[in-house]
């Protein structure tokens, strides 16, 4: 069964962690006191390999609890290597400071501080490689048919059918759902290979017959007075349960609860930049970006502004309203890519390949985003954020306000539009799917962080700038 395949595996990373810090630290040791780099000045004294190599009879504990605490023994089949990565730094992190402490108190002067800090490199090298290890060995298996967790959902319903597109489009995940139980779909019907076989009060005699690893209820909407009984039965048995309410959509991807004297209630929308600190933060970061983007890019944009100028006539720079936070319009600046035109004909569309109405200068700008560069401003008057929802002009907002298809549009205005975005990063920029680019932009809204904006930043430098869709 799974479970007792978890229990080995984490007693195997317990005992693979374990062996590895301990090696991390001994190869740390040799490349200070033994290698080619290390310091061998005679006035300097050396404390003795035994000293140093008693420190792991509290090191390797230390640092093994901390892996726990930070989640590192938690099942990691549905988690990804960037989680992994980020919890490996966060504990050594901890446990770097933590040694730097105990030699403090302890007043051992003479332990060297830089070891540690080539111990710290090390040990975040190996436990992450060892971590991408045994995820390649799992996944392997897993293609093979082992080490898989068999999953009976009960209830046909949308929630269903998003787990089981999820489940069939992670089959690294380990993943097998046997089946669906449901009164009111006909037997023998299937979504993506995974059939209704049978009724849901058959479900006891299922949980009899058959060793299910998980059982995952699904019920739809119109059948949830029976969830506290079939939780109950489930509970009996012993076997591990789940529930996924069939209302996810109104949920945000990270709901956030409260609880008001011992009642848990879900807030339908949780928008952490409503935190004065954490808009403080964002804001403090927008300034002293959009300052140090200025004095980098301001050759560059005089260079461009004397490049439109020559080459076409107008202004240089194209001032269009867009609606921003709260739904407030502003006038957002873009360098001018496309020959003066009338508002009527501006407003008529976006543009198309090959547009005759955009400049030989405009183009490449677009391509590279250097059109954008301008918005830097708008940023620092506090009109935009560095990272948000693009904005949009004024008469698409209300055409896909009122579209049944893109319900939740008007939720990317509780938050200042950017310059880049999570949508923009994963290529739905320009001519794309709406819906994506809107899903993309509530999910950035509901998951802010600064170390989320940080990262789409960084991977902005590396693939937002060339845009495929700009024409």
């Amino acid at each position: 069964m799974i479970k007792d395949n978890q229990t080995f595996l984490n007693r195997l990373h317990l005992v693979l962690d374990a062996v590895l810090t301990a090696l991390a630290y001994m190869l740390a040791w040799w490349i200070k006191f033994e290698s080619i780099f290390a310091t061998r000045d005679p006035n300097v004294h050396a404390l003795p390999m035994e000293t140093y190599f008693r420190a792991l009879y509290v090191l390797v504990p230390a640092y093994l609890i901390l892996y726990y605490f930070f989640g590192l023994y938690n099942s990691q089949r549905v988690s990804r290597s960037w989680e992994d990565f980020t919890n490996i730094v966060k504990s050594n992190i901890v446990g770097f400071l933590g040694f730097f402490v105990l030699l403090y108190i302890s007043k051992q002067i003479d332990f060297s501080r830089t070891m540690i800090g080539i111990f710290f490199v090390i040990n975040i090298i190996v436990m992450m490689n060892s971590r991408m290890a045994v995820r390649a060995v799992l996944r392997y298996f897993r293609k093979r048919g082992y080490n898989i967790k068999h999953v009976l959902l009960v209830g046909y319903s949308r929630a269903a059918e998003s787990y089981i597109i999820r489940i069939d489009s992670n089959p690294q995940w380990g993943y097998d759902c046997v089946g669906v139980l449901d009164d009111d779909v006909p037997l023998g019907t299937a979504y993506h290979g995974v059939k209704v076989i049978g009724k849901i009060d058959e479900l006891q005699d299922y949980l009899d017959r058959n060793e299910f690893d998980e059982i995952t209820i699904t019920l739809p909407l119109t059948a949830y007075d029976r969830l506290e009984e079939l939780v109950a039965r489930c509970e009996k048995t012993g076997v591990h349960t789940k529930f996924i309410p069939d209302y996810t959509s109104l949920f945000p991807s990270n709901p956030y609860t409260e609880d008001i004297a011992g009642l848990a209630v879900i807030s339908i929308r949780y928008v952490a930049l409503t935190n004065t600190l954490n808009r403080a933060v964002k804001r403090l970061m927008d300034i002293v970006g959009s300052l140090i983007a200025i004095a980098l890019f301001a050759v560059p944009m005089l260079v461009i502004a004397v490049a439109i100028r020559v080459t076409s006539k107008g202004p240089v720079i194209f001032k269009q309203e867009r609606v921003g936070r709260h739904g407030k319009t502003f006038m957002m600046f873009k360098f001018r890519t496309m020959e003066v035109q009338d508002k009527k004909t501006e407003e008529g569309g976006w543009t198309t390949p090959d547009d005759p109405r955009v400049t030989r200068v405009g183009r490449f700008l677009r391509r590279t985003s250097l059109d954008e560069t301008p918005q830097f401003f708008n940023i620092l008057i506090g009109q935009m954020s560095l990272v948000g929802p693009r904005p949009e002009r004024p008469n698409y907002v209300e055409k896909f306000r009122d579209e049944e298809q893109i319900p939740r549009y008007m939720v990317r205005h509780q938050v200042r539009p950017g310059l880049t975005g999570w949508a923009q990063i994963n290529g739905y920029r320009g001519d794309t799917s709406i819906r994506k680019r809107i899903d993309h932009d509530i999910y950035y809204i509901e998951n802010w962080s600064l170390k989320f904006d940080i990262k789409i930043l960084f991977l902005t430098v590396f693939k937002g700038f060339i845009n495929k869709n700009a024409y």
